[in-house]
This record gives C-alpha cells, sequence and structure tokens, in this order.
C-alpha cells in the first residue's frame, strides 16, 4: 500500500518527526481556505502516490490566497506518469538552509533492512549515487537485529550532517526506524530532510521531513486496524476491491484477454505468453488482468474468479491456465462449468490443464460439451487461441462450435 504524501504525514507526525503545518484539500476553494490557515508562502503539492511531482509541475509557491487557487485549479485535474492527482496538499513554506536524503526500505536482495542517506537531498538520489557514489551512506540491519541510538548517531556522523546537529539527526533516523518497524513499512523515506531556519539565529535552526514517502506491507494489514484511514476509495479500481474481498490476488490491467492461473509465476507466464501471441498475430492484444487462484483452489474460487474477469467490459475472451499440485484440475473444472452456468458469458474460454487431476478435468469440460470452452494442450497453444478470440470473437467463438 502505497500512502499519499499527506498520509505518510500523519505517521511521521505520529513517530515524532517534525514536519511543515499542512492542510489538505480537495478542491479549488478548500485550497484558498487552506492557504489562509496556513499563512504565506505556502507550497501546494498535488497528492499522487508517485514521486517526480515537481518535475510534473504538480508542487509550486504560492504568495497568496488568488495563487494557490489558480495552482490548485491547475494541478488538481493533472495524471502523473498515469496517476490521477487525489487533491492537493497546502504546506507552510519554509526557509531551507540544506536538504539531505534519507530513507529505510527493505533490501530483498540482502534479505535485510536498508538504511540510506546522503547530505545531497532534494534531488534524484539515484542520479546522486551514480554520478557521486562517495556521497551515500548505507547501513544494512538484519532482519532480528535492531537499530539503536548508537546506530543513529554513528549513521547520521557518517552521512555529514554538517548543517545540522547529528543529535537531532540521529534522534530523527531513530524515530524514523520506529516508526517503519512499528508499522510494517517497506519504505519509509524522507526527502528533502531539511535543515531550516534564520542563517544568522542559530537557535532558530532545526530538521523537518519537507516530503515523504511510505509504503506499507499489505500482508500485515490484520495487524493494524488503523490503515483502514488510509484507504482511498475515490480511486480504488472496483474489480480489485471485489477481488478483495473475496480474497483473490487480482490486478487489473488494460488489455483484451482475461487471465486466471494458479502460481504467481504461471500467471506471469501467461501474461507474457499473450502478449507475445498478440505480437506474432500483430494484433497488439495483450491481458486485461492478472489474477491468482493460489494453491488448493475450490469450485467456489474457480467460481468466484471467473465471476469478476467475465463482469470487466474490456474482456473479450479468457485464459486459464492451470497446474495441477495441490490444485486439483477436476475442483476447477467444476469451478469453471458453475460460474458458466452462473454468468452466461457470450465470449470464449481456453482452458490448458496440466498435472493433478488434469485428464479427469477435461473429461469434465468435455462432457459438458459447451461450445464457449476451447480446450488447448500448452500454455503457447492456449495464449494463441485466446489472444485470436479476442481479435476476432465472433469467428473464434464460431471456430470453437464445430
Amino acid at each position: 500500500m502505497d500512502l499519499y504524501e499527506f498520509q505518510a504525514r500523519q505517521l511521521l507526525e505520529e513517530a515524532g518527526i517534525p514536519v511543515p503545518s499542512a492542510v489538505y484539500a480537495a478542491t479549488v476553494g478548500d485550497a484558498g481556505n487552506a492557504a489562509d490557515d496556513v499563512g504565506y508562502p505556502c507550497v501546494v503539492k498535488g497528492q499522487a502516490t508517485i514521486g517526480h511531482r515537481g518535475q510534473a509541475g504538480a508542487v509550486r509557491l504560492a504568495r497568496n490566497r488568488d495563487e494557490a487557487e489558480v495552482l490548485a485549479e491547475k494541478i488538481l485535474p493533472m495524471r502523473i506518469h498515469g496517476h490521477a492527482v487525489n487533491g492537493v496538499l497546502v504546506a507552510e513554506g519554509k526557509s531551507i538552509l540544506h536538504e539531505y536524503y534519507v530513507s529505510i526500505s527493505i533490501d530483498r536482495s540482502s534479505r535485510d533492512f536498508d538504511v540510506l542517506a546522503t547530505a545531497n537531498g532534494g534531488t534524484e538520489v539515484e542520479e546522486v549515487a551514480r554520478m557521486h557514489p562517495e556521497s551515500v551512506r548505507r547501513l544494512h540491519i538484519e532482519a532480528l537485529d535492531d537499530f539503536g541510538p548508537q546506530d543513529a548517531r554513528r549513521m547520521a556522523e557518517d552521512i555529514g550532517f554538517y548543517h545540522a546537529d547529528v543529535d537531532q539527526a540521529a534522534e530523527v533516523l531513530l524515530r524514523m526506524w520506529r516508526c517503519f518497524r512499528d508499522n510494517d513499512a517497506t519504505l519509509v523515506e524522507i526527502n528533502p530532510l531539511a535543515k531550516i531556519g534564520d542563517p544568522d539565529d542559530e537557535s532558530s535552526k532545526s530538521l523537518c521531513a519537507l516530503d515523504a514517502k511510505i509504503s506499507l506491507d499489505d500482508n500485515a494489514a490484520f495487524r493494524h486496524q488503523g490503515w483502514t484511514r488510509f484507504e482511498d476509495t475515490a480511486h480504488r479500481d472496483p474489480f480489485e476491491a471485489r477481488a478483495r474481498e473475496l480474497g483473490l490476488h487480482y490486478v487489473h490491467l488494460d488489455g483484451q484477454v482475461g487471465v486466471i492461473g494458479n502460481g504467481a509465476g504461471l500467471v506471469m507466464s501467461s501474461l507474457d505468453a499473450v502478449a507475445g501471441a498478440g505480437r506474432t498475430q500483430r494484433t497488439g492484444v495483450r491481458a486485461a488482468n492478472f489474477l491468482d487462484i493460489g494453491g488448493g483452489a475450490s469450485a467456489k474460487v474457480m467460481s468466484d474468479s471467473l465471476g469478476i474477469v467475465l463482469s470487466d467490459p474490456q474482456v473479450r475472451s479468457v485464459l486459464i491456465n492451470v497446474y495441477g499440485g495441490i490444485t486439483s484440475c477436476d475442483e476447477v473444472a467444476r469451478g469453471l462449468l458453475d460460474a458458466v452456468a452462473e454468468h452466461d458469458p457470450s465470449l470464449p474460454i481456453v482452458v490448458r490443464f496440466d498435472g493433478n487431476q488434469a485428464a479427469r478435468g477435461l473429461s469434465i469440460l468435455s462432457a459438458a460439451r459447451d461450445p464457449r470452452i476451447l480446450v488447448r494442450s500448452t500454455m503457447e497453444e492456449a495464449a494463441q487461441a485466446a489472444a485470436q478470440a479476442a481479435a476476432e470473437p465472433s469467428e473464434t467463438a464460431k471456430e470453437g462450435s464445430r
């Protein structure tokens, strides 16, 4: 679950990390009121669960209410790399003396936690790491280890918080770790962590998180009832929401072939096979979804899955690719026939079974004599048939009925 900035700020505040005063606004009028509340100058920041918002023109400075409303009017309809803007955050403008980058994330290659920091914040950290690798500091934390005060201070000293108080920087790092750990996050990133204040008044200087990105592990949602406040109901895909309610692993895509399989690897291979078939046939046909029914799928799971796929109006054919291990292909076949009887689809369904009870499953489908169900022996043949059916649905349906 990727949080919007205004949501990530809530977790940082709860962890005791300083952030500027800010108000979320969903409309132009609300943005004007928020700017008056926050004060001027203020920053109007488009809210989208993706980076590069500043480069896209979705983060702008306003000096009065009129400017804040004009900026909000421009930013609210924006899409940033395909992600719709969900409101704006109107934040207090700060006098920035220096910017740092700090993050804590899961490093899947080393199977531990990765604390990453550089004194060159506010820019593309990937570019900084490529051009000036010596300026980036990294600390690996073993999965069963902790990140304590001494670790935080040593990291702060190593980063080179030469514009900031090392004790304060260490405290921010420590609080970031606690935010990361206690919230089952996969990423807590602050960019920039800024040194703010009056350059001529040492006592006014402090560190403040001006922007944040946090991702939470969906698998840990059962431990966090408070996460319901982060649900984006306005932009939630209805098919993904329905699949989640049924306990299915589903991702909505933009193609024409509904894909159902058991096991993430097999489903991903099926998506690639459909795309390859679309290129071979020069139709541009692609998968309409990723749907993994998992191991040991029952007839009900198969019926629920097909029901979701068939309810998508962009789907023009369905590919069911099942390798029976724990999953029994005869159970999948029964679920498929139940779903066909319930939903009465007009589009073709291409089936490939292999493994546990595959012969029995195919026998059940054959006995049903449903012209809409086309059986193929290999994944490649099934993908070719499904792609052709999506490109020429009426002709393929006729072929299946012969």
